[in-house]
This record gives C-alpha cells, sequence and structure tokens, in this order.
C-alpha cells in the first residue's frame, strides 16, 4: 500500500527524528478532530507513521498545539509521550518563539508595535472578542507586530505571539490595528478567498528539542495559493 500522497517528504513533513514530527499544514486542514467529522491531521500524520515504519497497529500522535483550520504552516506532532509531556510545558510557559506572516488590506497606523488585550471567547459562535481593557472573563493576550513590506494594495505584516490564546493574532489584528487578515471575514475582511483560507501563516518557529536539547529553527514554505505569489515572486516593497 502507498503513502498518503500528502505526506511527501520533500513539501509537508519539515521535520522528522524519533520524537517530533513537524509538518507545514495545508489551509482547511483540521489539527485535532471536531463536530465536522473531517479527518484531522493527527489521524493523517499516525498513518503517515503506520505506513512508513510498518507498524502492525496504531501509531501514537500526540497534539500539542494547534493552529485554526483556515491557517496554514509549522504544527509539532510528538511521537513519543515523553516529548509530548515537555512540549505541552514548553508551549504553556511560552518557551516557544513563534512568527507568523499576515497579509492585511491596509497599513497599520504605526508600522511597528505592541498588542495587548483581554480575549472572551463565544464557542458557540466560535468568535473571539478582544477588549483593551483587563476584563473579568478575559485571557490577556500580548503580541509583537512589525509591518515588512507592500505588496500591490496588501501589507505583509510579522507577527510574533507571546501568549497563545484562540483566534489571537486574527481578533487583535482586526481590533487592536483595524486590519484584518486578508479573506478572513469572521474578523472584518470584506470578502473571502476562493479556497476559503485566510492569509495567515505560521512561518517559523524556534524552540530547544524537547529530548535532545537541539537548538531548533523550522521555517514552513509559503503555500500554493495566489494571495501568496507575489511574495514569492519578490514583488514586495519594503
Amino acid at each position: 500500500m502507498n503513502r498518503p500522497a500528502i505526506w511527501s517528504e520533500q513539501k509537508e513533513i519539515l521535520f522528522e527524528d524519533n520524537h517530533l514530527l513537524i509538518v507545514n499544514k495545508t489551509a482547511g486542514t483540521l489539527v485535532q478532530a471536531d463536530e465536522t467529522r473531517d479527518e484531522p491531521l493527527s489521524v493523517k500524520a499516525a498513518e503517515y507513521l503506520r505506513l512508513k515504519y510498518k507498524k502492525p497497529g496504531n501509531a501514537f500522535i500526540g497534539v500539542c498545539h494547534r493552529i485554526d483550520r483556515p491557517v496554514s504552516g509549522i504544527v509539532v506532532l510528538a511521537k513519543t509521550s515523553k516529548a509530548l509531556s515537555r512540549l505541552n510545558e514548553m508551549f504553556r510557559d511560552n518557551h516557544m518563539h513563534k512568527t507568523y506572516w499576515a497579509l492585511v488590506g491596509k497599513a497599520p497606523q504605526t508600522m511597528e508595535g505592541t498588542l495587548v488585550h483581554w480575549l472572551v471567547k463565544d464557542p458557540m459562535r466560535n468568535v473571539t472578542k478582544a477588549y483593551p481593557q483587563k476584563h473579568q472573563q478575559g485571557q490577556r493576550a500580548e503580541l509583537n507586530y512589525k509591518v515588512l513590506g507592500q505588496v500591490g494594495h496588501r501589507y505583509l505584516l510579522e507577527v510574533n505571539p507571546i501568549t497563545g490564546r484562540p483566534h489571537q493574532i486574527r481578533v487583535q489584528l482586526s481590533t487592536g490595528l483595524g486590519t484584518p487578515i486578508t479573506g478572513d471575514v469572521k474578523y472584518g475582511a470584506m470578502a473571502p478567498l476562493p479556497d476559503l483560507s485566510i492569509a495567515l501563516h505560521a512561518r517559523r518557529l524556534q524552540f530547544k528539542h524537547p529530548v535532545t536539547q537541539q537548538e531548533m529553527d523550522i521555517v514552513a514554505p509559503l503555500p500554493d495559493a495566489e494571495v501568496w505569489d507575489p511574495i514569492r515572486s519578490g514583488e514586495m516593497v519594503s
């Protein structure tokens, strides 16, 4: 039986060793199962390992963090329980340096800065609201951003979230900067993208390997989507 084409080791697999499997997730793919019952990344990864290593039963895959379904980019999966436990601690204690790229429709008033909000999620509607002042039910959210350049009528932002909250980058850019992410109609974009993705990509992750303590610096290539074509072709003006 051939391995699924999605697990091309030249493209989707960014790193693999005995403890970690790091994947460049495509937009539209769930990380973990939800009520839609669509096949999530975790199941595809377990099947990839089962086939690659000819395992007689199910392969272990641990999910230690998630990125939203319409977002592309780096997802770290654990192949051992030891790695999973330590990765959970690292994400919880903010020992992961995360870098996202976002395309927005207008330039922020300030070309770089820090945003702090208190976020309250409505699980029934799956939306998050950002408050500029401390909110009793809110979680504190902080990120740094800077404008990398202009691409046609859009602007490329580099975002470094300090905390990891649901929909954090999406709602903070929209509420705090007035710059919704391209295609993100849930948070104020005027229109969806053709593939229903949003122009947010988990670009880079820097951390210490949870078992070997090796310094890791993982970069995810941009998706093969039209909205990112000008970046790949070097049309950005800084």
